[in-house]
């Protein structure tokens, strides 16, 4: 799969921008602060819904302009199709296939499949569980588009229970009579139900993820390792400890839930779930959060990225590499091994502020990014 043309509207600092893009390795280079990492931003919106750089909608769009679009022809064998958003802040954002009528923006999902590399990475191993449990979720819906909706359902689900939660939680720090708890039981089940699915698919993806990341580490910084993954659930070691499937799962999240209902009560939100949930990385015998080096976090972090794309090839369809001012971050070693691991990509794209920081292995085009045009060399 590769993405043949990306077309901007409005995005970021581009009133328009139209960039004809080929397979093999494409490298946007030019100084800082002049719109590289745009273009591959938007290829990696259309990818996952989001930006790897805000959490919200609103940056995204050009400063003075109301919404923004992003368009691209994308190839994967000999079919093409046509995808686009359009972002709209405050309101629902809407998409289009193939200039068709109006589909939801997650009818999208799976038509551009990417990998991110970016400095943002070091979060997976040195920030807050959320960062990682945003790295599982993202790649089970590159793999599985429709468990996009499962992750929207869990997190209307869990909205409706903390506001219960929270009024019940406000009612009895007031001496007020207590909230009406009557209907907590159904949402109990409700959580348990669509937050086993969600629990379910990523334990399995862990599973998948463990020898890939290993292997990867082993490619990156060869006898560094081991690198273990292992999946830590809020509902507690004994309840996770020998989990089976869904119906099992969800059993365990209803047990969990009525343990620590008193204290959910008293704290107004909801303590256990997979929002809960932890990613913990090992190098060695030892947590890589705190324990490993710079250069070891760096490389758990590439090694959870190579395992993503190797599981999505796995999966029949390859995606687009993205490496967004990457090289710098890395040393001479770490940069030319993960340059040979990448270069035989189906389509790679690379920013990088000088010619000097993309390493001589990944020959293929070059653009010029400055002062808002994008020129091909």
């Amino acid at each position: 799969m590769h993405v043949a043309h990306l077309s901007l509207a409005d995005f970021r600092s581009y009133a328009r921008a139209e960039v004809p893009l080929d397979p093999g390795v494409t490298a946007f280079v030019g100084p800082n602060g002049q719109g590289k990492t745009n273009l591959v931003e938007a290829v990696g919106y259309l990818a996952t819904l989001g930006s790897h750089r805000v959490a919200a909608d609103a940056p995204l769009v050009r400063l003075g302009a109301e919404r923004a679009v992003v368009r691209a022809q994308v190839v994967q064998g000999d079919r093409q199709q046509l995808v686009e958003l359009e972002i709209n802040p405050g309101r629902a954002n809407r998409a289009r296939i193939n200039r068709s009528s109006q589909v939801r923006p997650r009818d999208v999902l799976g038509i551009v499949r990417s990998v991110l590399f970016a400095p943002e990475d070091l979060a997976l191993v040195k920030g807050d569980p959320g960062e990682r449990r945003r790295f599982l979720d993202e790649l089970l819906t590159a793999r599985t588009p429709r468990l996009a909706g499962v992750r929207s359902d869990y997190d209307r689900v869990l909205k409706q229970r903390n506001t219960l939660l929270k009024t019940a939680a406000l009612a009895r720090r007031h001496g007020g009579k207590g909230a009406d708890l009557s209907t907590l039981d159904v949402w109990d089940q409700h959580l348990a139900r669509v937050g086993a699915e969600l629990l379910a698919q990523r334990l399995d993806l862990v599973a998948a993820l463990q020898p890939l990341t290993d292997k990867a580490y082993d490619q990156l910084a060869p006898g560094g390792g081991p690198v273990g993954l292992d999946y830590r659930g809020s509902i507690g070691e004994e309840l996770m400890a020998g989990a089976g499937g869904r119906e099992d799962l969800f059993g365990r999240l209803l047990e969990a839930l009525g343990a620590s209902r008193k204290q959910e009560i008293e704290r107004g939100v909801t303590l256990v779930g997979p929002h809960r949930d932890d990613l913990v990385l090992r190098l060695g015998s030892m947590p890589a959060k705190g324990y490993a080096s710079h250069g070891e976090s760096w490389s758990c972090a590439l090694a959870l990225r190579l395992a993503s794309y190797d599981l999505l090839c796995a999966d029949g369809s390859e995606p687009v590499l993205v490496l967004d001012d990457v090289f710098a971050e890395l040393d001479a070693r770490r940069r030319e091994r993960l340059a040979e691991l990448v270069a035989p990509g189906e389509q790679v794209l690379v920013t990088a502020a000088v010619d000097d920081d993309v390493p001589g292995v990944l020959t293929g085009a070059r653009f010029s990014v400055q002062d808002g045009t994008v020129d091909r060399l």
